[in-house]
């Protein structure tokens, strides 16, 4: 059976920092897990090289700034958390976008885009929007 890409789902909450102590960061990757597992709906990861967009949505007015969750800090619980299920190896991932976005400086997204992306920019609460495609062109461009 091949298996095909993109995988989308949506965490509700702030993410998880790579800082964050191991016990918090294992139970993040395994709530990221089990939500890429339902999203997958597959029995074999993803055999090829992959691109991992991470999108941290916050509303800026509710969070302190000491408590604001760095974006370099989001990619790697959540790339561990998908390891073998979307893919089997985080070695896959060749391109990697991560980004923060206020909430309460949004647009709402275009036709086809995940409904449940739309429920949580509904909700107007923390969340993180992840997708999984095939890696984009594998030559070197800039």
């Amino acid at each position: 059976m091949k298996v095909a890409l993109p995988c989308e789902f949506v965490m509700v909450g702030v993410p998880v920092s790579q800082q964050s102590s191991s016990r918090r960061r294992r139970r993040w990757s395994e709530e990221v897990g089990g939500e890429s597992e339902r999203a997958w709906m597959s029995p074999q990861p993803f055999g090829g090289e992959v691109m991992v967009v991470i999108t941290y949505f916050f509303d800026a007015s509710l969070l302190e700034h000491d408590r604001m969750v760095d974006v370099d800090n989001v990619p790697k619980p959540i790339l561990d958390g998908m390891k073998g299920v979307v893919y089997s190896d985080d070695r896959q991932v060749t391109d990697l976008l991560c980004r923060r976005r206020n909430l309460s400086l949004r647009r709402s997204p275009p036709p086809g885009y995940l409904q449940e992306l739309r429920d949580a920019l509904d909700r107007g609460a923390p969340f993180v929007h992840v997708l999984v495609t095939e890696s984009p062109n594998p030559e070197v461009s800039f």
